[in-house]
């Protein structure tokens, strides 16, 4: 049952801060405070699936790993905690943080200084869950042949 669930739930996850990311970039492109204010507060409103997403990945995914040598997985091991971390310390509060901003229309400089360490945080977290997904891809074989416990 965890190897169904864990690619999923990772799935979900990774798509989840994508999409966080992708739309404050695409707010902020466009120029338009209400685009800003819209997605600034409907971020927080989406980030239980995130983090349930996210605790679920983990846990599957150290339920699965098991006590392997593999260098696959020993990496996708290695890299969780900065993940969690960035999420838990980073990226949960400067959502929550944006969010009161945006709703109080205030957009200086504190603003796009939490909003810069939210995008740097976040494409820190897209590359890391990427990073996870294509290693759990090779052990798994998914897409492309299985890895042997040496490669």
């Amino acid at each position: 049952m965890a190897a169904r669930i864990h690619p999923v739930a990772g799935a979900v996850g990774l798509l989840t801060v994508l999409t966080f990311w992708t739309s404050t970039v695409v707010s902020e492109l466009s120029g338009s405070t209400a685009a800003i204010v819209a997605v600034k507060l409907a971020i927080p409103w989406a980030l239980p699936i995130l983090v349930l997403a996210l605790a679920i990945t983990g846990g599957t995914g150290f339920r699965l790993a098991g006590k392997s040598a593999m260098p696959a997985l020993l990496a996708k091991k290695r890299r969780m905690p900065f993940i969690a971390g960035n999420g838990l310390l980073v990226l949960i509060p400067s959502a929550i943080t944006l969010a009161v901003l945006a709703g109080r229309a205030e957009f200086g400089p504190l603003f796009y200084g939490v909003q810069a360490l939210e995008l740097f945080a976040g494409a820190t977290n897209i590359v890391l869950m990427s990073l996870n997904a294509r290693d759990g891809f090779r052990v798994t074989g998914r897409f492309g042949h299985r890895r042997s416990v040496t490669e």
